[in-house]
Formats: C-alpha cells, structure tokens, sequence
C-alpha cells in the first residue's frame, strides 16, 4: 500500500512540473526582475525541466523572529558513533508559529478562519506572479504598496490578479543579515513593535484584492503583510477573514520573473496552529 501512494505521489509531482508554463528569457532579463546578488546566487537544481529556486531563509540562531519572540533554538542532542557501530544525530529546536520565512494562517487575525492544517493545498501550489515595488519602497521603508502598483502590474501584463500567488517584491529583503535593518530597530519586547520600520500591503489594497480579484495567497520580503508603523494590522485582518493566507520573510524574490513561474509553499502541518514554519519554492524554465 505504502509502496503504491509513493509512486502515485511521484506521478503527480512529475505531472504537475511538465505542465508548467515556459519562460523564454532567464529571470534576469525579465522585465521587472532583478539579478542575483553575488552572496545569493547558486546553480539551481531542475525538476521536470524546470529550475527549482528556493524562497526560504534556513532556520539557526540569525534567523529574524517579532521583537517579542525569543527567536529559534537548536538543541543539541546526542551525535556519534553508537555502541553498535553506526553514527546516529537526533536534536531538538524550540521556535514560535511565526518568524523566519512562515505562513500566517488565517486564524491569525480571523476568529473562525482556517487553521495551517485546514488552508486547501490549491492556495499553495500553483501559479505565481511578483509585484514589483522596489524603487518606491528604496525612496520610503515605510512604503504602502496600493491599487494602484498592483493596477500597474495588469496594466504591463494584460492580465488581472486572479487565481495566483501574488509575491510582493520590495527589495527588503537584502537586509536580512542584518537584523536592525531589517526590523528597523535593534528593540526586543513589546516596546519594540512601535520602533519597527518595513514596507507592506496597504489595507485598501488587502481588500481590493479580496473583493475585486480572487488570489490564491499572499507573499512579501518583509516581516509583515502589514507594514512596520501598523498598530491594527488590518491587512491581516481583511485577508485572513477571506481565508487568504499569507507568506512572510520570503527569500529570493530578486531572482525571480514577474511572471511565468509556479511556486509550492508548504509549511510544517501544524494541526490547529495559527502560523508554521514554511518551505517555499518556486519553479521556473531553465
């Protein structure tokens, strides 16, 4: 039994690779897109022909958590060769539901809304776009992305924001190694959540989104979908209440096309959780 849902899973994932759609230039040469900074870029693996670029941030001691989180813990636990001959490792880590690259779960800010566990894989597996608003958020980190930069994107492309990812590309997310930067203020605690200085969806924005288009879900290279100066996150709220999850800390977006890709985003299934560590990923042509 075991044996046969292995090779009916390995069927659909190679189904679901050989149907994705083709790039004809390398994100590079994308419009919009923006090439990989010396530190980030890696010969990336293929599947199905396609090139397979990860969006995630590895989770150690560095990794950036909310000011009021105490960050993520690796426990060392016993590493050597045992007495029988063989070399065994087994640790244990400690973490909060968000921080790091994660998904918020609509049961974040929406009494009633899914949990990790409930969200249908169909919201996160599938075809995804970036918006790209670096040069407004380069002259302001406090910058809203509105109405009218995703009105912008459909504009350029011809197309309408439904049933897709949207990936919102800031440029944030060069600051990443340098956790003051990236939060805006070296603060721990909750006096720290006013200090915070990011760029993030506009409320409007959320519930244009919601109302008036119909994604799948919701990324950004920032710590929030809200921006750092919000004291209500109601670009949390107005999703989540429309079971729209959201991404956040998500890695690479520079070297990513704004169009022409898929992405799998799967987060550990955290039964009842609010929030889970994510393993992201894209696919996009060689």
């Amino acid at each position: 039994m075991w044996r046969r849902r292995w090779l009916r899973a390995m069927l659909v994932v190679s189904v679901f690779a050989s149907s994705l759609p083709v790039v004809a230039q390398p994100p590079s040469a994308q419009t919009g897109a923006k090439a990989a900074s010396p530190a980030r870029r890696e010969a990336a693996p293929l599947l199905g022909g396609q090139r397979v670029i990860d969006l995630t941030y590895p989770f150690n001691q560095s990794t950036v958590y909310w000011p009021t989180e105490k960050g993520f813990q690796l426990v060392r636990g016993p590493a050597g060769v045992t007495d029988k001959g063989y070399y065994y490792a087994a640790n244990r880590f400690i973490a909060a539901e968000h921080g790091g690259t994660h998904l918020d779960a609509p049961i974040h800010f929406f009494e009633g809304r899914q949990t990790v566990d409930q969200i249908p894989l169909e919201r996160l597996v599938g075809e995804a776009v970036v918006v790209d608003v670096t040069e407004a958020c380069a002259q302001d980190r406090d910058y809203e992305i509105g109405v009218d930069d995703l009105r912008r994107w459909e504009m350029r492309h011809g197309r309408q924001l439904v049933e897709v990812i949207v990936l919102l590309r800031t440029g944030h997310g060069r600051h990443w190694n340098d956790r003051s930067q990236y939060l805006g203020t070296d603060k721990t605690g909750p006096d720290a959540v006013n200090d915070l200085h990011f760029p993030g969806l506009s409320p409007m924005a959320a519930r244009w989104l919601v109302e008036h288009r119909a994604i799948h879900a919701i990324g950004i290279d920032t710590p929030s979908i809200d921006y750092g100066q919000s004291q209500h996150f109601q670009s949390h709220v107005t999703l989540f209440e429309h079971n729209v999850p959201a991404f956040e800390n998500v890695a690479n977006l520079e070297l990513l096309p704004e169009t022409g890709f898929s992405v799998v985003a799967l987060p550990m299934k955290i039964g009842g959780g609010s929030g889970a560590p994510l393993r992201i990923i894209a696919l996009t042509a060689q």
